[in-house]
């Protein structure tokens, strides 16, 4: 007997805008972490990983985009990192299961190795299709993929479009890096900012988070034509490559430094940055316009590197 889904409503797509704002922003320090661990940031590997980073930033930007559109004004939690927890993500639901190829891997902060770069493929893993229909249900917490999740997310967004806001605490912080696409944000109402809506969702989507090829190029609009190394590769294509390419010499350090120790004022020093840009997220995202925003976002990066070179595995919590 066909069973039917339950419908829509605004608080399952609030939750569900929510956790792609979480998912989306847990990989930038964990991706970060692993970028600064690379001694010679001259490498590929290095400038690969920078240009998923940064494009993370982006899909958060639009993520939230998106969320304010319906209403929600997204907050940004301190992300935990501990075992093999990604947050909405259970990759043992889809058959076969992608860990049994990506193995070992950890959801642990730590230095670019096999472990990070297996799950970071993980992450982006665009073969998520495992021979049955995408779990569109809006009362679903996890997914097998990251792709499944967005397949539900989109189902939410055309369901309720009616509740669109255009304008609503929009924000294009990172057009200028996107000469062919311009417009992101969302602007007209209802079912009319739906087509606006869903192109968010398929800059994300293309990018990396929910490729069902991974042998595809990123389409020109959403190529970012100012500073990366191979703009139409997508996520999966550049961390196939990073780990093809064997794995660079990094820093190492231990998670617990002596206190009063370089690493341990290091890690705290990262603490403080990183949670001061925590709260500028969410103060730009709900219509506040925060000084040092731009300004903060390398002084992060300089801290996770301080650590490493002080022999401290970064510490954002």
């Amino acid at each position: 007997m066909k069973t039917t889904r339950p419908a829509w409503d605004l608080e399952a797509l609030h939750t569900h805008l929510q956790y792609a704002v979480d998912l989306e922003f847990w990989t930038i320090p964990f991706y970060m972490a692993s970028l600064y661990s690379i001694k010679d940031q001259t490498s590929d590997a290095y400038q690969l990983i920078q240009s998923v980073a940064y494009q993370e930033m982006l899909h958060v930007q639009l993520a939230a985009n998106i969320a304010n559109a319906f209403g929600l004004s997204p907050s940004f939690e301190a992300p935990t990192y501990a075992g093999q927890t990604i947050p909405h993500l259970d990759f043992a639901l889809d058959t076969p299961n992608p860990t049994e190829k990506f193995t070992p891997y950890t959801a642990e902060i730590g230095p670019l190795d096999e472990a990070h770069i297996n799950a970071m493929l993980l992450i982006e893993y665009p073969e998520w299709d495992g021979g049955h229909t995408p779990d569109l249900d809006p009362t679903a917490k996890t997914y097998g993929s990251i792709g499944e999740f967005y397949d539900a997310l989109q189902a939410g967004v055309i369901e309720l479009a009616d509740h669109i806001v255009g304008g609503r605490r929009q924000v294009g912080f990172f057009e200028r890096y996107y000469a062919d696409f311009p417009d992101q944000t969302i602007d007209l109402d209802g079912r009319k900012g739906l087509p606006q809506a869903l192109r968010l969702i398929n800059a994300i989507r293309e990018q990396g988070e929910g490729q069902t090829d991974g042998t595809l190029d990123i389409p020109p609009a959403f190529r970012n034509t100012a500073d990366d190394i191979d703009p139409a590769w997508q996520h999966y294509k550049k961390f196939t490559d990073v780990k093809a390419l064997g794995l660079p010499e990094t820093f190492t350090g231990v998670a617990d430094p002596e206190p009063g120790s370089r690493g341990a004022k290091a890690q705290r020093i990262l603490v403080e940055r990183f949670t001061a840009f925590r709260g500028l997220c969410a103060a730009l995202f709900a219509g506040e316009d925060p000084p040092g925003f731009g300004a903060l976002m390398p002084t992060v990066g300089g801290a996770i590197l301080n650590c490493w070179r002080n022999g401290a595995v970064p510490r954002f919590s």
